[in-house]
């Protein structure tokens, strides 16, 4: 990621003149939202068959990441707030899959604290910046990431309700996440360096 990644915030503290903040890209992101509580519930006992449930609503609400920014960049409506509120919404639902994961003892609680405490950092971290003026998009790496985690998170919530094909996908969303624990790692470095020379440029 270089320095012509990171955009330059408009100046009016509001979206900005005549820039539509609930447009339909948004409303997807804000559909994402409104499904983890739907797949919290289902998940709270995953028999196999509200696992099922639960792994469906799950994959509905991943998919909507791609189907907002896809809009989004289609029809021109990219906005400031949908590039602040579409990560959100990527970090609720994966912390939401995770804690539950944690609770029935299909992921290690340590894993599972890293990858939050890492997206707490670089949330907070682009918060700042955006006060500064600067709204971070996010780079290859971030979104390998995200991709490792959804399918690793998926795998083992469908393992609960597919017991033939158990020890597959438990296996594979391991696999899955330990991938997307490195890059998340590698890609919360890389947008802490990003954010930090651009909003004190005299340490570096």
């Amino acid at each position: 990621m270089n320095s012509a990644d990171t955009i330059k915030a408009k100046t009016n503290p509001r979206l900005g003149e005549g820039e539509s903040s609930l447009n339909l890209p948004n409303s997807i992101t804000l559909l994402r939202i409104l499904l983890i509580p739907v797949f919290v519930w289902l998940y709270l006992e995953p028999t196999p068959e509200r696992a099922l449930w639960a792994g469906l609503v799950f994959a509905a609400a991943a998919f909507t990441d791609f189907l907002d920014g896809y809009l989004a960049r289609r029809s021109g409506q990219i906005t400031n707030l949908g590039k602040l509120l579409d990560p959100v919404a990527d970090k609720l639902l994966v912390a939401s899959g995770l804690i539950l994961l944690v609770q029935v003892q299909q992921v290690a609680v340590w894993l599972a604290i890293v990858m939050i405490a890492r997206e707490l950092i670089v949330t907070g971290a682009r918060a700042v910046a955006a006060k500064e003026g600067f709204i971070v998009p996010a780079d290859s790496l971030g979104k390998f990431k995200v991709v490792g985690q959804i399918g690793g998170i998926l795998c083992l919530i469908l393992q609960g309700a597919w017991p033939e094909w158990q020890n597959t996908l438990s296996l594979l969303g391991i696999i899955l996440l330990y991938m997307a624990l490195v890059l998340s790692l590698v890609s919360g470095w890389r947008y802490l360096i990003l954010i930090f020379k651009k909003i004190s440029p005299q340490y570096w």
